[in-house]
């Protein structure tokens, strides 16, 4: 048997001979250096950071460029949490599978300490922020994490005293500003538009509340304006949830490991599995320095070309195709994309998103080839059979992705003279399919789940008098409200002349059991 601990990592040979690669650095001295002097701290430790940023950060520690690892910080110390890290040491098995059915594994050790945000154990963490070595704090806590809606009490309430996710690290910017002042990189890794600024806004809005209220000086403010920096990205790695079919592949090499899911819908593994792809695109703004990950395959470069190669991919060249196959995929029965892509209608869907709709707005970074890269998508990535990932894991938050995904390729027809807005097809029909796929109703007729989202009740109660088998009751007005709602769609579609064809398309998905398949072969028969 295998046991993924530092004490079982020392039997080398019996994990190199089922084909695992193991970390080559010194762990303890590793947790030691970081410990004296932390330097990459990263908040959201799930899937995509222990198969990207930590794999990225042994590759480092292997070569012997660093010599600290990463402090990852979880939002709360569930008991199911903290004894995952607790049993395997921090320990990760990375299962990467690729595209002709081989899979590398890899054992990611970079995680030096785990600290929780939301307990009451902040000594360390605010050790870690006083810290003059310390040059990045990174975040993948997805796009809904954010959002400060939840923290208005913080906004009046003292440093000390805040409970909120945002209070907690603007209060811990705060301990780095009264030890010292050393500047910081603040960078958020994950899939928003212009993502350095989102995070500044959520940082800036409890220091502006706090300076205001009198609880910090003026100057708090200019340190986080003149040595703060906040890097935008662009990040891209399909990480699906940890599946039992990899745990199954893993167990039969003796190592016992299992998957949960808590209470609030998080996964918890000591492995995870990922694509091999994987892009992250980073403005090069470090006033305290950072590590070599260009060596990792990290691209620095400029704000223009980071802010080109994110609206590539989030709104032409790969996310708007995962959404439209999730929603329709969803209503279809599927579990997995790389089934979809084997479907003529739902795989046309994606194409014509991508190639026919994308591609004619998609940005050019000139680090990477926006026709190559949805070339990649759609005929490897995307195909994958081998990655367990589902369209219903791709279906969570759409409300927040749909403005991105949809509504920036919708905005830059209406404002670019030679196109028509009115010419699109394939954006609208997704549009639509998610409108029906909202009523939780499959093509049979049948009853599902719809994934997790926060405008998911209200959206659902707009819709309550539309209808399965009566395409009468999704009336134009009926559907104003929504389709005219800009946080939604990042327009007014009822005034771009949009919400017309979208609303006779779900008229179309309406007419009965089979109204899905039959409206996605009428759109995507010449695609």
């Amino acid at each position: 048997m295998l046991e993924l601990t530092d004490r079982g990592l020392k039997n080398r040979s019996e994990w190199e001979a089922k084909g695992y690669a193991l970390p080559r650095f010194d762990r303890d001295a590793m947790r030691a250096e970081t410990r004296r002097a932390p330097q990459w701290v990263h908040f959201g430790a799930g899937n995509i950071f222990k198969a990207f940023q930590a794999n990225a950060a042994q590759k480092l520690l292997d070569s012997g460029e660093m010599k600290t690892g990463i402090v990852a910080v979880e939002r709360s110390a569930s008991p199911e949490k903290r004894a995952s890290y607790d049993e395997h040491d921090a320990l990760t098995v990375l299962a990467t599978l690729k595209c002709d059915g081989s899979v590398e594994k890899t054992v990611i050790g970079s995680i030096a300490e785990v600290c929780w945000l939301l307990g009451e154990e902040q000594s360390r963490l605010r050790e870690v922020f006083a810290a003059p070595s310390l040059q990045l704090v990174s975040f993948t806590i997805t796009e809904k994490g954010y959002r400060i809606a939840d923290a208005e009490r913080d906004l009046s309430a003292r440093p000390e005293e805040t409970r909120s996710y945002w209070g907690r690290v603007t209060a811990l910017l705060l301990e780095r500003f009264n030890t010292g002042a050393a500047p910081l990189a603040m960078v958020s890794m994950d899939n928003c538009s212009c993502n350095g600024e989102t995070l500044r806004t959520s940082i800036m809005t409890f220091a502006r509340a706090w300076a205001d209220n009198g609880f910090v000086p003026e100057s708090f403010i200019g340190y986080i304006e003149q040595k703060v920096s906040f890097p935008w990205t662009m990040i891209d790695k399909i990480t699906p949830a940890p599946d039992a079919s990899v745990a199954a592949m893993l167990g039969a090499d003796g190592l016992a490991l299992s998957a949960s899911v808590t209470g609030e819908g998080t996964h918890i593994a000591p492995f995870v599995n990922a694509e091999e792809s994987e892009y992250l695109v980073v403005e090069d703004d470090f006033p305290n320095g950072r590590p070599p990950l260009e060596h990792s395959g990290v691209i620095f470069t400029d704000r223009d070309t980071v802010r080109r190669a994110e609206k590539m991919k989030v709104c032409a060249c790969l996310n708007p195709l995962h959404t439209a196959l999730a929603v329709g995929g969803c209503l279809l029965g599927f579990t997995r994309i790389s089934e979809e892509m084997k479907d003529p209608e739902l795989s046309a869907l994606a194409r014509g998103v991508g190639y026919v709709e994308g591609l004619a707005v998609a940005a050019d970074p000139g680090v990477i080839d926006p026709r190559e890269f949805l070339d990649t998508v759609v005929n490897v990535r995307l195909p994958n059979p081998f990655l367990p990932d589902a369209p219903q894991r791709i279906a969570t938050d759409t409300s927040q992705k749909i403005p991105i995904r949809f509504g920036e390729t919708i905005k830059s027809y209406a404002e670019r003279p030679e196109l028509d807005v009115r010419s699109l097809t394939f954006i609208p029909l997704a549009i639509a399919l998610w409108l029906r796929y909202l009523l939780a109703l499959d093509d049979r007729g049948e009853p599902f789940s719809c994934s997790s989202d926060p405008m998911l009740d209200v959206l659902k109660k707009k819709l309550g008098n539309v209808k399965l088998g009566e395409p009468e009751s999704a009336a134009d007005g009926v559907l104003a409200p929504i389709l005219s709602d800009r946080t939604l769609f990042a327009s007014d579609l009822c005034e771009l002349g949009l919400a017309e064809k979208i609303c006779g398309m779900l008229r179309e998905l309406l007419a009965g059991p089979g109204a899905v398949r039959a409206t996605l072969k009428k759109y995507t028969a010449a695609v």
